[in-house]
């Protein structure tokens, strides 16, 4: 372990982003740039109801609108559908009954059941206006009325007829790292010297990218080829996905992701409204456009977090724990992706987390709603740490311990790696001793505790809150299978390709570095290509917290398989064994003698077009594929410490001081690694003081636009302040994931922080979000 990275000449360093000159200068290149000629514009009619049968549909006003090419409902476009499922999850997996518009019913306040084709997006509107529709409302099944357990238990009133019950999912269910019981837990509780039991509850928030969905898509029957640019984060899984629902091979389809406003998740998969563009344009032979507005993105663009879980942990007289048990239940909505929307499993196996016991039960259940599903949001089993993390701090003030002691006592120590989790997980290079101690240390604790106490003799309500987490990002299936590609071109310039969809990551800077390092060239002479089916190689796109994880590590191992061959073919040129040569800035050098060199481009000549005078068996050319297989799990860990006051008038928390201490072994650009950490923060502070997606209690939507759906600025986030614990990875490059550990671990970090500024009052802080009157209530004993 250390504080400090050896860093070479460009891994390590924080190089300037290569992405800021165009975004920054408002050049960037996204959906809503690309011009096609005879492009035909898209908006769809949503439902004002949450459940009900559609009772009329009469389009024929739309139709007859000057301009107006086409309007579609679910009974012209649903038939089309072949097939649909994600790449991930695979086809035998559940799935929701798919519809790309509603065909006969509704099941949530903003699904879409006709679309308009029409010349320019103003007179799509004004014909989705001219549409005669009426329902028969019914009761919506919703966990806001109901409960969980009384949506789960409503065997008349289904979300899904077809299902035949509200149970999406649930846990054990044949899970082979989850055992159907624990009765030595339960011999635990029965004895143990604490046994303490809480319920801590998560609102709905969104991921609200800057960037809203969209997709261009044209089929042209005559070259039988469709071409797709859309707002995703993985241009070869819309393309698998136009190609299973419309029966085409997917050598049919060109997809291409340029530039992507953001994404958290929410453009990880192809969503109706994108996959009904793409039948129509298949329908039209002409070009089709949807952009989503900011009011569709707020209703319809995929919801997360309204989840909650019940924790049982106990310890004994010294405050360690001896075992835990868990509940999770999670509302998924009407059509969640992928699959049927449930983290579970992901929590069941994560939940133990930087802790050390053994005895461990989980069980869950994920329900669908007449809502919004469910969408992947930075982090989507994060209520495990949200969790674990208040219940450290509950049970720790329930046997009169400070939480950083507590937390001392229970984390995984240095000298018990390897260590294998209840879970069967195996950590072989985490640092939870030192990130929490360095966060503690960074953070003042112990020096807070003393001005805590004198600011509550003035009155002030002063807080301080821990949390944290090991990230786990996967490395299963298609997931640690990913493929980077390395070109020197003939002109001695790098081209490097992956199967990534950057949409915020700095990927085209970070692989670059990697590249450049390895193969021993400048880094002004990489450039990285991706998001383009015909151009980058097959991958699942970026999310998971794997880009330089697993296309880091690939991206290297194929930079050094290259710089071999350049070496191998350096030294017929010079006359030298490979074993002498060095090769530095795209220049390769007999070690010893500078003089006697050549340059990158003079060996990409040769390389390319002195194949006669290459060693016998040698292929011609600069270029090599590399596809990385990466471990079950990666993983990474941090400390997050927060301090908050509270206005004991208003109610109102304002966060004063934030830490992060974070372990992502080598990192590749500690100025885009921080940057990472600081969107996640941002994330969670709006997530627990500003966001909350609200239905009423018949399932229509409250918070619409960002005057009722609020999100932070600026001026509500502290100046965070990053700490570094490195220790490399055993994967190549030593690279670890980090980029949803932000979002993962802040939100308990400010709950713990308001829970004990509160703890004058006696509150019960267990539920989000804590706005001002959440916090008033709070203070009244309500």
């Amino acid at each position: 372990m250390s504080e400090h990275q050896a860093a070479g000449r460009y891994v390590g360093q924080s190089v300037r982003r290569r992405e800021d000159l165009r975004l920054i200068t408002g050049n960037g290149r996204y959906v809503e740039d690309v011009a096609w000629p005879g492009t035909l514009h898209v908006a769809f009619l949503r439902s004002p109801v949450a459940r009900g049968k559609i009772a009329q549909l009469d389009v024929s006003a739309a139709q007859a609108l000057d301009g107006v090419i086409a309007v579609y409902t679910g009974k012209d476009l649903n038939y089309e559908v072949k097939s649909w499922w994600q790449t991930m999850i695979g086809p035998d997996a559940p799935q929701p009954p798919r519809r790309l518009l509603a065909e006969d019913d509704v099941r949530w306040t903003g699904e879409a059941l006709a679309m308009v084709i029409a010349t320019s997006r103003y007179v799509a509107e004004d014909g989705v206006d001219l549409i005669d529709v009426d329902f028969d409302t019914e009761q919506a099944v919703l966990t806001e009325r109901l409960g969980f357990d009384g949506v789960a238990a409503d065997t008349e009133n289904l979300v899904h007829p077809e299902w035949g019950s509200n149970v999406a999912a649930s846990l054990p269910a044949g899970n082979p790292l989850m055992p159907e019981s624990n009765p030595a837990l339960e011999e635990i509780f029965a004895s143990a010297a604490h046994v303490v039991t809480e319920t801590f509850n998560q609102h709905r928030y969104i991921c609200v990218p800057m960037e809203s969905r969209g997709i261009i898509a044209s089929w042209d029957p005559y070259r039988e080829m469709l071409e797709i640019v859309a707002a995703t984060q993985s241009a070869h899984e819309i393309r698998s996905a136009a190609g299973r629902m419309l029966g085409l091979n997917e050598n049919k389809i060109h997809a291409v992701a340029e530039d992507v406003g953001g994404g958290f998740g929410q453009k990880m998969y192809p969503t109706a409204e994108e996959l009904a563009v793409i039948v129509v344009t298949y329908k039209l032979s002409r070009p089709v456009r949807w952009i989503e507005d900011r009011n569709e993105n707020l209703l319809a663009g995929g919801h997360a977090r309204r989840e909650d879980m019940k924790l049982t942990m106990a310890t004994d007289s010294s405050g360690k724990i001896l075992g835990v048990k868990a509940h999770h239940r999670e509302d998924v909505g009407s059509f969640p992706l992928p699959s049927v929307g449930s983290n579970a499993s992901l929590s069941a196996v994560l939940l133990p987390g930087p802790y050390d016991f053994n005895q461990y039960f989980f069980s869950g259940q994920a329900v669908f709603t007449n809502t919004n599903g469910k969408c992947a949001y930075r982090g989507p089993w994060m209520m495990e740490s949200v969790a674990r993390e208040q219940m450290v701090d509950v049970v720790a003030a329930e046997i009169g311990m400070d939480p950083l002691e507590f937390r001392r006592r229970n984390i995984i120590q240095p000298d018990q790696l390897p260590y294998t989790t209840a879970t069967g997980l195996v950590y072989e290079s985490v640092t939870p001793h030192d990130t929490l101690e360095q966060a503690a240390e960074m953070i003042g604790y112990d020096a807070f505790r003393i001005e805590q106490a004198a600011a509550r003799e003035n009155g002030r309500l002063l807080g301080i809150g821990l949390s944290m987490y090991i990230e786990a990002s996967p490395g299963f299936g298609i997931l640690g299978a990913e493929q980077v590609n390395v070109r020197v071109d003939y002109g001695g310039t790098v081209l490097a390709s992956t199967g990534t969809g950057s949409h915020g990551q700095s990927v085209e800077t970070t692989i670059a570095q990697v590249v450049a390092e390895n193969l021993g060239v400048d880094f002004a002479d990489v450039k990285l290509v991706q998001g383009d089916t015909a151009t980058s190689p097959f991958g699942s796109g970026t999310g998971g917290s794997r880009t330089a994880s697993v296309f880091g590590g690939a991206a290297k191992e194929a930079a050094l398989l290259l710089k071999q061959k350049v070496l191998l073919v350096a030294a017929e040129m010079l006359e030298a064994d490979p074993s002498d040569l060095e090769m530095d800035l795209g220049v390769v050098s007999v070690a010893g003698n500078p003089e006697a060199k050549v340059t990158l481009e003079q060996v990409a000549a040769m390389a390319y077009a002195g194949a006669m005078m290459l060693p016998e068996g040698m292929e011609p050319g600069l270029d090599v594929t590399f596809r990385i297989r990466a471990p079950l799990f990666m993983y990474s860990n941090a400390t997050h410490a927060a301090i908050v006051e509270i206005d004991p008038a208003s109610g109102a928390v304002k966060v004063l001081r934030y830490v992060v201490s974070e372990d992502c072994g080598n990192m590749i650009n500690p100025m885009v690694v921080e940057g990472q950490i600081a969107g996640g923060v941002v994330q969670g502070i709006g997530g627990v003081f500003y966001e909350n997606f609200v239905y009423d209690t018949d399932g229509n939507p409250l918070t619409t636009t960002f005057l009722d759906y609020l999100l932070p600025t600026a001026s509500e986030v502290p100046i965070i302040e990053y700490g570094h614990v490195i220790t490399p990875s055993p994967t190549p490059g030593g690279f670890k994931p980090m980029g949803e550990g932000g979002a993962i671990c802040s939100p308990a970090a400010l709950i713990n922080a308001v829970r004990d500024a509160l703890t004058p009052f006696g509150a019960k802080v267990n539920s989000q979000p804590l706005g001002p009157q959440q916090v008033v209530d709070l203070m009244e004993g309500n």
